[in-house]
């Protein structure tokens, strides 16, 4: 199958390519910058011009291809609505270059759609009042693609993606603990953030996209639920400094940004997304993983 990416030069889009690539695909990767077409092109995929605002690029993608797989957003926290907006658009346009012809579609959400509950499951449909509507509009719209004739699914992620390479959320609280000189977690630290390593995720879009049905929800988990407190031992055992608690009432001044992120208590199942899709999580979970010295090589700047 001729796959089109979209976000194939990211985090989770480039773990993708490689994994359709392995298993026989070709792979048509979006790309709106020349280094995003040079990583592209280096990983074996033949790269097509342009960006989800330009809904013309993304018709043409669809066109000369006989999949889609959508990871690539745009990540701006200062305005949310609109990077929303613009991932429900992109959606809007390739879906409607899909109408009609049944083939696949594999779009990515997050589990912040739906509402907290002892354990999420692929059940819960996405929900406003879970906190991120952007992304509900979204999965909403995806869904609906499967009585025009495509065969449309979205994929949750958990809040750690992780793996060599991240950039997210795990090497944020490092770069916080390194700027602070204590690593933290917030009250008990028994708040828990469901995980998943990049390589197993980017197997499930393959299998997704391979095997998935129409209007489907699907879960990429691996860890249910780490809780705060053991992903901040870690960090502070290998930054050699201590390990503190945090009061509600302090964490926004000592995580900056990531305070609500640091509040995440949304423990997930990937349950039925593994006996419907044959999916097994195989590399390290997010413990295992933090506990690398890729981790500690470098960090991101961070905005406190």
């Amino acid at each position: 199958m001729r796959v089109f990416v979209t976000g194939a030069s990211g985090f989770v889009g480039s773990a993708i390519v490689k994994d359709l690539l392995d298993a026989g695909h070709t792979v048509l990767g979006l790309a709106r910058s020349d280094a995003s077409a040079a990583s592209i092109a280096a990983a074996g995929a033949s790269v097509h011009r342009g960006s989800l605002e330009d809904h013309d690029s993304l018709r043409r993608g669809v066109a000369m291809t006989e999949g889609v797989i959508h990871t690539a957003f745009i990540h701006d926290f200062s305005n949310m609505p609109a990077a929303g907006e613009t991932d429900r658009r992109a959606i809007e346009a390739m879906g409607e270059a899909l109408a009609g012809s049944g083939r696949p579609l594999v779009v990515t959400s997050g589990l912040g759609v739906v509402m907290k509950t002892p354990l999420a499951t692929e059940d819960q449909a996405a929900d406003l009042r879970a906190g991120i509507p952007h992304r509900v509009a979204s999965e909403e719209l995806t869904l609906s693609l499967a009585s025009r004739g495509v065969r449309a699914s979205v994929l949750r992620l958990p809040p750690s993606v992780h793996g060599e390479g991240d950039h997210a959320f795990v090497p944020a609280l490092i770069a916080i603990a390194r700027t602070k000189g204590e690593s933290a977690y917030i009250g008990d630290g028994r708040n828990r953030w469901p995980a998943v390593h990049r390589l197993d995720a980017a197997r499930l879009f393959r299998l997704a996209l391979e095997h998935g049905t129409a209007g489907s929800r699907y879960h990429g988990i691996a860890d249910e639920g780490v809780q705060l407190r053991d992903i901040a031992e870690v960090i502070a055992r290998r930054l050699n400094i201590p390990l503190v608690s945090k009061s509600p009432e302090e964490a926004a001044a000592h995580f900056g940004w990531l305070a609500r992120f640091a509040e995440i208590d949304r423990p997930a199942s990937s349950a039925q997304t593994q006996e419907r899709l044959g999916w097994r999580p195989t590399h390290p979970g997010l413990l295992a993983d933090l506990d690398q010295a890729h981790y500690f090589e470098s960090t991101p700047e961070v905005m406190i």
